[in-house]
């Protein structure tokens, strides 16, 4: 059965160039050499932003975890705006449910507190 489904598309490519095999094309380069390629912001959600900004409201609102106010005083304390401490926050909270969405693995407080003690460094994948 699986030959039957394979052989239409095995003998297009074989009328193709007669090779069965794509012709890999080159790199095309849009830059000029000796420009600097300019870095382009990453893809930004405003409502999911809004949304995970609750999610660390609401942590710092309910005390749950209580770690979370405490990350946020320490934060302020050492330099960060309140909006900047609650946006790195943020980012531990991304992790998490990144993590939890990628693994299939249950949330993990201990791994989310642990998190949070590590800012101001910021977690990158998991």
């Amino acid at each position: 059965m699986t030959e039957s489904i394979i052989a239409p598309i095995y003998n297009s490519m074989q009328t193709r160039k007669g090779t069965g095999m794509a012709k890999k094309r080159k790199p095309q380069r849009h830059v000029r050499a000796g420009l600097p390629v300019p870095k382009l912001p990453p893809a930004i959600n405003p409502r999911l932003t809004e949304t995970i900004l609750e999610v660390v409201d609401t942590q710092l609102q309910d005390g749950t975890p209580p770690e979370t106010r405490q990350t946020f005083e320490r934060l302020v304390q050492s330099g960060y705006t309140p909006e900047g401490a609650r946006q790195l926050l943020a980012h531990v909270v991304v992790a998490e449910i990144f993590t939890v969405m990628a693994s299939g693995e249950p949330y993990n407080q201990e791994r989310f507190i642990a998190a949070l003690h590590r800012l101001p460094s910021v977690p990158i994948g998991s």
